[in-house]
């Protein structure tokens, strides 16, 4: 007897992937070009080698990504005088922690292949600014890339197959008395309510308050502090973007310089599917700073510790290292 798609899939199972995921950051990371102001340019020119394990994972019904890997690559680039330069660059780790859950930052470790010059120095000095935020944007990609590409093989649908030949259609009625008989839709299906709490998040930033709520709006200036592409109109009702997608909602009210309102989901296997929380954003001016409140209504139950992390590390970490807190 076979099981029901919600019973199988409730079991542990897990895919190792881990030569996908090596061909992935040979592929993804090479495409990455930096052009700098003048002729400066730096771009990640192979992938020496990927070392450590991968896997997709189910449990009780969610995907989870499972990977640690170390990152070994080689850069190149030209310097200011045309000087073809030349460096290596490991990642220690690149992991579902780092990545999603920040428990730590990314370490990289840098050397220089091509003679030290004035010139060589200052794209020496470009490179280490510009890629490691480039990466890093790379890597936030790679969880959803692995569940988009394996994770129907772990999920077992509940949809009949669409692969057999589909049935004739019924001939068409001759009488033109014949009665139109129109099939009941069915009923809509209902959400399955989920238990939430509140996450209260509050830092000082060494800031005015217009800035910081700039920062945290403005498409153009939002990728400085969260290493990734974003979209952004700060008005009601238009959607908004964060870290390449990985969160996602619409505005609901703004005030410049004091309040955001925005409707917020994560992008993650651990989020209820079309489940959204509300982010209010608090910015508080007095003479020498500004105190921040992130408070997320909406939380599911059991999630608070990571969504926590999620807020310190993301938004509040992701701001101080570009100098806006202390």
């Amino acid at each position: 007897m076979s099981m029901q798609p919600s019973t199988a899939n409730w079991h542990w199972k897990n895919k190792n992937i881990t030569s996908w995921t090596k061909a992935w950051f040979e592929r993804e990371l090479t495409t990455i070009t930096i052009q700098g102001e003048g002729s400066e340019n730096v771009s990640v020119s192979s992938v020496r080698d990927v070392e450590g394990d991968a896997e997709l994972g189910q449990r009780k019904s969610k995907l989870i990504t499972i990977y640690d890997c170390k990152v070994q690559l080689e850069w190149s680039g030209t310097a200011s005088d045309g000087t073809n330069v030349k460096g290596k660059l490991t990642i220690p780790e690149v992991s579902h922690e780092v990545t999603l859950d920040r428990s730590s930052d990314y370490t990289y470790e840098w050397s220089l292949k091509t003679e030290s010059t004035p010139a060589v120095d200052v794209l020496y000095a470009f490179a280490k600014a510009h890629l490691p935020p480039a990466l890093e944007a790379k890597f936030a990609e790679l969880p959803s890339a692995m569940i988009d590409t394996h994770g129907k093989d772990l999920t077992i649908s509940a949809e009949p197959s669409r692969t057999g030949t589909p049935a004739p259609a019924p001939a068409a009625a001759t009488n033109s008395n014949a009665a139109t008989i129109t099939a009941p839709k069915p009923p809509p299906v209902k959400k399955a309510p989920v238990n939430t709490s509140q996450v209260v998040k509050e830092a000082r930033f060494m800031a005015a308050a217009d800035d910081l709520y700039s920062l945290l709006t403005d498409e153009g200036r939002i990728p400085s502090w969260t290493r990734a592409p974003a979209q952004s109109t700060p008005q009601p009702g238009s959607p908004y973007s964060l870290f390449g997608g990985g969160v996602r909602g619409k505005y609901i009210s703004v005030t410049p310089g004091k309040q955001i309102r925005q409707t917020w989901s994560v992008q993650s296997p651990t989020w209820p599917p079309e489940h959204e929380a509300t982010l209010t954003i608090m910015l508080e001016q007095s003479s020498d700073s500004t105190t921040v409140t992130f408070t997320l209504d909406g939380v599911p139950k059991g999630m608070e510790d990571e969504i926590e992390r999620n807020l310190e590390g993301y938004y509040i970490h992701g701001l101080k290292s570009i100098g806006y807190v202390r």
